[in-house]
């Protein structure tokens, strides 16, 4: 057996939109544009590469950096029963210097 791990996506072939699910708007998120940071949920497969193909594609600008992190889902209490969230992936874009995205339009 090979113990390679196969790629989630490839970008090439993959649409923009199975790697970026929405943008994150929140207040932290929102004073983040400022220093040039923009907060996306992504598919939990997708890796740092996938990720800024796709915001470079779907946004034209020139991303610097990626980080990712995993949100676990909290357990919740719904009418005497235990439940789940769904476990999130986010994604920070760090763009170059001079340029932004239009959040507002949507995806």
């Amino acid at each position: 057996m090979s113990t390679k791990v196969a790629r989630a996506f490839n970008t090439e072939a993959a649409d923009v939109y199975d790697v970026l699910l929405a943008p994150v708007i929140t207040e932290k998120a929102t004073i983040a544009t400022e220093r040039n940071q923009y907060t996306f949920k992504v598919a939990t497969t997708g890796t740092k590469a996938d990720i800024k193909s796709a915001v470079e594609k779907l946004y034209k600008v020139t991303v610097e950096s990626v980080n990712t992190m995993n949100v676990k889902g909290k357990t919740t209490k719904f009418r005497g029963r235990k439940g789940k969230r769904s476990d999130v992936k986010k994604a920070v874009i760090r763009l170059a210097q001079g340029q932004t995205i239009d959040l507002s339009v949507g995806l």
